[in-house]
Protein backbone atom coordinates (compact mmCIF):
# COMPACT_ATOMS: atom_id res chain seq x y z
CA UNK A 1 0.00 0.00 0.00
CA UNK A 2 2.83 2.48 0.88
CA UNK A 3 4.31 1.53 -2.32
CA UNK A 4 1.20 2.69 -4.48
CA UNK A 5 0.85 5.98 -2.56
CA UNK A 6 4.47 6.76 -3.33
CA UNK A 7 3.83 6.12 -7.11
CA UNK A 8 0.65 7.88 -6.90
CA UNK A 9 2.18 10.51 -4.90
CA UNK A 10 3.75 13.68 -7.49
CA UNK A 11 6.27 14.61 -5.43
CA UNK A 12 7.91 11.62 -4.38
CA UNK A 13 11.95 12.06 -5.21
CA UNK A 14 12.01 9.44 -7.62
CA UNK A 15 8.91 10.46 -9.49
CA UNK A 16 10.36 14.13 -9.90
CA UNK A 17 13.94 12.74 -10.62
CA UNK A 18 12.29 10.61 -13.41
CA UNK A 19 11.14 13.38 -15.52
CA UNK A 20 14.79 15.06 -15.64
CA UNK A 21 17.29 11.63 -15.82
CA UNK A 22 17.72 10.18 -19.05
CA UNK A 23 15.81 6.97 -19.88
CA UNK A 24 15.17 4.31 -22.85
CA UNK A 25 11.87 6.07 -23.51
CA UNK A 26 10.18 9.25 -23.84
CA UNK A 27 7.56 10.37 -21.78
CA UNK A 28 4.81 11.41 -24.18
CA UNK A 29 0.43 12.28 -22.84
CA UNK A 30 -1.75 9.29 -22.47
CA UNK A 31 -3.82 10.32 -24.65
CA UNK A 32 -1.32 10.04 -27.57
CA UNK A 33 -0.04 6.55 -26.18
CA UNK A 34 -2.17 4.80 -23.80
CA UNK A 35 1.35 4.12 -21.87
CA UNK A 36 2.56 7.15 -21.86
CA UNK A 37 5.52 6.15 -23.09
CA UNK A 38 7.49 5.58 -26.30
CA UNK A 39 10.36 2.75 -26.51
CA UNK A 40 13.40 3.68 -28.07
CA UNK A 41 14.50 0.66 -30.22
CA UNK A 42 17.70 -1.02 -29.06
CA UNK A 43 19.49 -2.35 -31.63
CA UNK A 44 22.65 -3.51 -29.40
CA UNK A 45 20.70 -4.69 -26.21
CA UNK A 46 18.16 -5.79 -28.30
CA UNK A 47 14.32 -5.06 -27.18
CA UNK A 48 14.97 -4.59 -23.34
CA UNK A 49 12.31 -2.59 -21.08
CA UNK A 50 13.12 0.01 -18.67
CA UNK A 51 13.66 -1.87 -15.72
CA UNK A 52 16.11 -4.52 -17.74
CA UNK A 53 18.04 -1.36 -19.21
CA UNK A 54 20.98 -1.58 -16.42
CA UNK A 55 21.74 -4.76 -18.06
CA UNK A 56 24.97 -5.09 -19.45
CA UNK A 57 26.56 -6.66 -22.84
CA UNK A 58 30.59 -7.62 -22.34
CA UNK A 59 30.59 -5.26 -19.08
CA UNK A 60 29.46 -2.69 -21.07
CA UNK A 61 26.21 -0.53 -21.66
CA UNK A 62 25.32 -0.29 -25.43
CA UNK A 63 21.62 1.11 -24.58
CA UNK A 64 20.12 4.12 -26.26
CA UNK A 65 18.61 6.29 -24.56
CA UNK A 66 16.38 9.71 -24.86
CA UNK A 67 19.60 11.58 -24.35
CA UNK A 68 21.26 10.17 -26.97
CA UNK A 69 19.09 10.92 -29.82
CA UNK A 70 18.57 14.29 -28.14
CA UNK A 71 22.46 14.99 -28.94
CA UNK A 72 22.32 12.87 -32.22
CA UNK A 73 19.65 15.26 -33.09
CA UNK A 74 21.51 18.84 -31.63
CA UNK A 75 24.23 17.57 -33.85
CA UNK A 76 22.07 17.38 -37.04
CA UNK A 77 21.26 20.61 -37.07
CA UNK A 78 24.28 22.41 -36.45
CA UNK A 79 25.14 20.51 -39.44
CA UNK A 80 22.53 21.56 -41.53
CA UNK A 81 22.51 25.56 -40.10
CA UNK A 82 26.32 25.76 -40.36
CA UNK A 83 26.83 23.46 -43.72
CA UNK A 84 23.93 26.03 -45.20
CA UNK A 85 25.44 29.12 -43.56
CA UNK A 86 29.41 28.18 -44.93
CA UNK A 87 27.91 27.92 -48.68
CA UNK A 88 26.16 31.12 -48.50
CA UNK A 89 29.11 32.81 -47.16
CA UNK A 90 31.15 31.44 -49.75
CA UNK A 91 28.82 33.45 -51.97
CA UNK A 92 29.30 36.69 -50.49
CA UNK A 93 30.88 38.16 -47.50
CA UNK A 94 27.86 40.31 -47.06
CA UNK A 95 25.66 39.02 -44.13
CA UNK A 96 21.94 38.82 -45.26
CA UNK A 97 18.94 37.95 -43.31
CA UNK A 98 18.38 37.74 -39.89
CA UNK A 99 19.72 33.70 -39.93
CA UNK A 100 22.95 34.61 -41.12
CA UNK A 101 23.04 37.92 -38.80
CA UNK A 102 22.49 36.65 -35.64
CA UNK A 103 24.52 33.25 -36.21
CA UNK A 104 27.50 35.72 -37.47
CA UNK A 105 27.19 37.82 -34.70
CA UNK A 106 27.40 34.99 -31.94
CA UNK A 107 30.39 33.75 -34.09
CA UNK A 108 31.93 36.87 -33.82
CA UNK A 109 31.39 37.62 -29.85
CA UNK A 110 32.80 34.23 -29.35
CA UNK A 111 35.95 34.97 -31.25
CA UNK A 112 36.53 38.98 -30.24
CA UNK A 113 34.87 38.58 -26.08
CA UNK A 114 35.35 34.63 -25.20
CA UNK A 115 38.52 33.17 -27.10
CA UNK A 116 40.65 36.32 -27.81
CA UNK A 117 40.95 37.57 -24.05
CA UNK A 118 40.89 33.99 -22.57
CA UNK A 119 43.80 32.73 -25.43
CA UNK A 120 45.23 35.54 -26.95
CA UNK A 121 45.23 36.43 -30.28
CA UNK A 122 47.89 34.81 -31.92
CA UNK A 123 46.69 30.99 -30.82
CA UNK A 124 43.06 31.94 -30.17
CA UNK A 125 41.67 31.37 -33.73
CA UNK A 126 42.95 28.06 -34.02
CA UNK A 127 40.91 26.80 -30.92
CA UNK A 128 37.63 28.86 -32.31
CA UNK A 129 36.22 25.53 -33.91
CA UNK A 130 36.45 23.74 -31.03
CA UNK A 131 34.83 26.39 -28.81
CA UNK A 132 31.84 27.26 -31.05
CA UNK A 133 31.15 23.75 -31.81
CA UNK A 134 31.02 23.66 -27.76
CA UNK A 135 29.04 26.15 -27.22
CA UNK A 136 26.03 25.52 -30.13
CA UNK A 137 25.79 21.82 -28.71
CA UNK A 138 25.49 22.99 -25.27
CA UNK A 139 23.31 25.62 -25.94
CA UNK A 140 21.22 22.69 -28.13
CA UNK A 141 21.57 20.49 -25.70
CA UNK A 142 20.25 22.96 -22.86
CA UNK A 143 17.15 24.36 -25.22
CA UNK A 144 15.76 20.92 -26.12
CA UNK A 145 15.27 20.65 -22.06
CA UNK A 146 12.33 23.50 -22.54
CA UNK A 147 10.73 21.07 -25.17
CA UNK A 148 7.46 19.43 -23.76
CA UNK A 149 8.58 15.71 -22.73
CA UNK A 150 12.04 16.18 -24.53
CA UNK A 151 14.41 16.63 -21.64
CA UNK A 152 18.06 18.49 -21.43
CA UNK A 153 21.43 16.07 -21.97
CA UNK A 154 23.11 18.43 -20.08
CA UNK A 155 20.95 17.59 -17.05
CA UNK A 156 22.85 14.09 -16.89
CA UNK A 157 26.81 13.62 -15.78
CA UNK A 158 27.89 11.46 -18.83
CA UNK A 159 26.77 14.53 -21.02
CA UNK A 160 29.01 17.42 -19.13
CA UNK A 161 31.60 14.78 -17.43
CA UNK A 162 32.51 13.84 -21.61
CA UNK A 163 32.40 17.50 -22.58
CA UNK A 164 34.39 18.33 -19.88
CA UNK A 165 36.69 15.69 -20.80
CA UNK A 166 36.96 17.18 -24.46
CA UNK A 167 38.23 20.23 -22.85
CA UNK A 168 40.74 18.72 -20.96
CA UNK A 169 42.24 16.96 -23.44
CA UNK A 170 42.23 19.69 -25.76
CA UNK A 171 44.01 22.23 -22.75
CA UNK A 172 46.44 19.21 -21.66
CA UNK A 173 47.24 18.39 -25.31
CA UNK A 174 47.53 21.76 -26.45
CA UNK A 175 49.91 22.56 -23.48
CA UNK A 176 52.07 20.00 -24.30
CA UNK A 177 52.31 20.40 -28.40
CA UNK A 178 52.88 24.07 -27.96
CA UNK A 179 55.88 23.80 -24.98
CA UNK A 180 56.30 20.18 -24.89
CA UNK A 181 55.40 17.22 -22.77
CA UNK A 182 57.87 18.11 -19.69
CA UNK A 183 57.87 21.73 -20.34
CA UNK A 184 54.18 21.49 -20.02
CA UNK A 185 54.06 19.36 -16.70
CA UNK A 186 57.91 21.61 -15.17
CA UNK A 187 55.79 24.52 -15.96
CA UNK A 188 52.55 23.56 -13.43
CA UNK A 189 54.75 24.10 -10.32
CA UNK A 190 55.14 28.12 -10.08
CA UNK A 191 58.41 29.67 -10.36
CA UNK A 192 59.75 29.87 -6.65
CA UNK A 193 62.95 31.36 -5.07
CA UNK A 194 63.65 28.59 -2.88
CA UNK A 195 66.95 27.32 -0.94
CA UNK A 196 67.49 24.12 -2.06
CA UNK A 197 66.53 21.75 0.96
CA UNK A 198 63.12 23.39 0.91
CA UNK A 199 62.40 22.96 -2.60
CA UNK A 200 63.22 19.34 -2.69
CA UNK A 201 60.02 18.84 -0.10
CA UNK A 202 57.89 21.77 -1.25
CA UNK A 203 57.76 21.47 -5.30
CA UNK A 204 56.76 17.68 -5.33
CA UNK A 205 54.20 18.48 -2.94
CA UNK A 206 53.32 21.88 -5.04
CA UNK A 207 53.26 19.86 -8.62
CA UNK A 208 50.95 17.04 -6.62
CA UNK A 209 48.79 19.71 -5.53
CA UNK A 210 48.63 21.39 -9.05
CA UNK A 211 47.48 18.44 -10.93
CA UNK A 212 45.09 17.23 -8.42
CA UNK A 213 43.81 20.80 -9.00
CA UNK A 214 43.70 20.19 -12.70
CA UNK A 215 41.40 17.69 -12.73
CA UNK A 216 39.21 19.27 -10.10
CA UNK A 217 38.69 22.15 -12.24
CA UNK A 218 37.46 19.65 -15.28
CA UNK A 219 35.26 18.09 -12.78
CA UNK A 220 33.91 21.03 -11.95
CA UNK A 221 33.11 22.11 -15.20
CA UNK A 222 31.18 19.44 -15.69
CA UNK A 223 29.30 19.58 -12.21
CA UNK A 224 28.80 23.20 -12.50
CA UNK A 225 26.80 22.97 -15.61
CA UNK A 226 24.86 19.55 -14.73
CA UNK A 227 23.56 21.28 -11.08
CA UNK A 228 22.31 24.53 -12.87
CA UNK A 229 20.18 22.91 -15.45
CA UNK A 230 19.13 19.69 -13.26
CA UNK A 231 17.97 22.23 -10.83
CA UNK A 232 15.66 23.94 -13.39
CA UNK A 233 14.13 21.20 -14.19
CA UNK A 234 13.54 19.69 -11.07
CA UNK A 235 12.21 23.00 -9.85
CA UNK A 236 9.91 23.12 -13.07
CA UNK A 237 8.35 19.11 -12.29
CA UNK A 238 7.89 20.56 -8.41
CA UNK A 239 5.74 23.20 -9.87
CA UNK A 240 3.64 21.69 -12.07
CA UNK A 241 3.34 18.58 -9.84
CA UNK A 242 1.15 21.41 -7.80
CA UNK A 243 -1.87 20.46 -10.12
CA UNK A 244 -1.33 17.11 -10.07
CA UNK A 245 -1.69 16.97 -6.00
CA UNK A 246 -4.62 19.21 -6.21
CA UNK A 247 -6.76 17.78 -8.82
CA UNK A 248 -10.01 16.66 -8.03
CA UNK A 249 -10.49 19.44 -5.20
CA UNK A 250 -11.37 22.90 -5.06
CA UNK A 251 -7.82 24.06 -4.42
CA UNK A 252 -7.47 22.79 -8.44
CA UNK A 253 -8.67 26.20 -9.07
CA UNK A 254 -6.43 28.79 -7.23
CA UNK A 255 -3.65 26.17 -7.61
CA UNK A 256 -3.76 25.97 -11.58
CA UNK A 257 -3.60 29.03 -12.16
CA UNK A 258 -0.76 30.06 -10.41
CA UNK A 259 1.45 26.86 -11.21
CA UNK A 260 0.90 27.34 -15.11
CA UNK A 261 1.93 31.40 -14.53
CA UNK A 262 4.62 30.43 -12.54
CA UNK A 263 5.97 27.74 -14.66
CA UNK A 264 5.98 29.86 -17.65
CA UNK A 265 7.97 32.38 -16.10
CA UNK A 266 10.28 29.93 -14.85
CA UNK A 267 10.70 28.77 -18.47
CA UNK A 268 11.75 32.18 -19.28
CA UNK A 269 14.22 32.11 -16.92
CA UNK A 270 15.76 29.06 -18.04
CA UNK A 271 15.66 30.21 -21.33
CA UNK A 272 18.02 32.52 -20.22
CA UNK A 273 20.12 30.17 -18.09
CA UNK A 274 20.14 27.92 -21.54
CA UNK A 275 22.20 30.78 -23.05
CA UNK A 276 24.32 32.17 -19.57
CA UNK A 277 24.94 28.15 -19.01
CA UNK A 278 26.56 27.73 -23.09
CA UNK A 279 28.52 31.10 -22.53
CA UNK A 280 30.02 29.71 -18.68
CA UNK A 281 30.78 26.35 -20.36
CA UNK A 282 32.83 27.86 -23.34
CA UNK A 283 34.36 31.11 -21.53
CA UNK A 284 35.97 28.53 -18.64
CA UNK A 285 37.17 26.06 -21.51
CA UNK A 286 38.83 28.65 -23.46
CA UNK A 287 40.27 30.01 -19.57
CA UNK A 288 41.63 26.29 -19.15
CA UNK A 289 42.75 26.47 -23.16
CA UNK A 290 44.92 29.46 -22.43
CA UNK A 291 45.89 28.93 -19.40
CA UNK A 292 47.47 25.43 -20.47
CA UNK A 293 49.04 27.23 -23.54
CA UNK A 294 50.77 30.12 -22.02
CA UNK A 295 51.49 28.92 -18.43
CA UNK A 296 53.31 31.71 -17.18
Amino acid sequence: MAEAHAHHNPFDPQHLFDHVQDSTSFDVPKFLVPSGKIEIPQPFNGEVTEAEYKAPVFGFDFGLTKFMVIEVVVALIMVVVFVRLANRMRRSDVPRGRIWNMLEAFLVFLRDQVARPAIGHHDADKFLPFLWTLFFFVLGCNLFGLLPWAGSPTAALATTGALAALTFCVSVGSGMKKIGPIGFWKAQVPHLDLPFVLAIFLKPMIFFIEVIGLFIKHFVLAVRLLANMMAGHLVLAVITSFIVATAGSLAFWGVMPASVLGATALNLLELFVGFLQAYIFTFLSALFIGMAVHPH
